[in-house]
């Protein structure tokens, strides 16, 4: 589904570079739940918006079913995020002036899907998430963790490849937190979609089934989390990962 290979990317101001990633390589499998977990500073937003497309690598490939969007133009990567990718945010970026139904809806609105048909997959939808009694409300009328539900099921409604989650918890109190962790983990091993959380919490973290560490640009771990039991992957390097893949080990 995803696959992240020798990842290099250093920010230019002027004449001084500052490196932020070093030599990632890791793969995510089709219907995984994924944290990238790290401190501030560590990498991780920017190896998110690497792997949505949002931003080019230095160097280094990612390709997501197959594809490498590093080799796509802003008209192919704008498309293909429209298809192939869903986003959950911290903030949860819904539009105050839209209903809940409406605000799900949105992404469909950019395929020409029709009224009907959006209207049908929205409420499907919003009564998986548990908010079949929401849909004419509008976002000021809901709590956080109800916000954050609508953000999970528009990140849903085009049926996309993978689900990238920014510290989806971020803005939640602790129990709150947690009833969206148990959606996620819910959604992931029912219906099969592939989730990709970032993370700077190891609470949250260790109820993925992978957690990938990040620490000062560079991969120092690949361990197991609690929705999977065995033993926990040995730490390897970047350029050991890379290594392995391509002798088949």
């Amino acid at each position: 589904m995803l696959e992240v290979r020798q990842l290099s990317h250093t920010f230019q101001n002027g004449t001084e570079q500052t490196p932020v990633l070093k030599e990632i390589n890791f793969r995510v499998d089709k219907g995984e739940m994924i944290s990238l977990l790290g401190s501030s500073g560590s990498g991780k937003s920017t190896l998110l918006n690497l792997m949505a497309g949002l931003m080019k690598p230095t160097e280094g490939s990612i390709l997501i079913s197959g594809q490498p969007i590093e080799k796509m133009n802003e008209n192919q990567l704008a498309e293909f995020r429209r298809t192939h990718i869903g986003f959950i945010f911290q903030s949860y970026e819904l539009i105050p002036h839209f209903t809940v139904r409406e605000n799900v809806e949105l992404p469909l609105v950019f395929h020409g899907v029709k009224p009907s048909v959006r209207k049908e997959k929205s409420m499907k939808l919003l009564s998986q998430v548990g908010l079949a009694d929401k849909t004419e409300l509008f976002p000021s009328q809901l709590s956080g963790g109800q916000q954050q539900r609508v953000s999970i099921a528009r990140s849903l409604i085009t049926e996309p490849a993978i689900v990238f989650a920014d510290e989806p918890t971020g803005n939640l109190d602790s129990k709150t937190e947690q009833e969206i962790i148990d959606l996620l983990i819910d959604l992931n091993a029912n219906s099969g979609i592939t989730f990709v959380i970032v993370t700077h919490e190891q609470e949250v973290a260790m109820q993925t089934g992978r957690i990938i560490h990040l620490k000062d640009g560079e991969l120092t771990e690949d361990t197991r989390g609690r929705a999977i039991t065995g033993p926990a992957i040995p730490a390897v390097s970047g350029n050991e990962a890379f290594m392995n893949e391509e002798q088949g080990t």
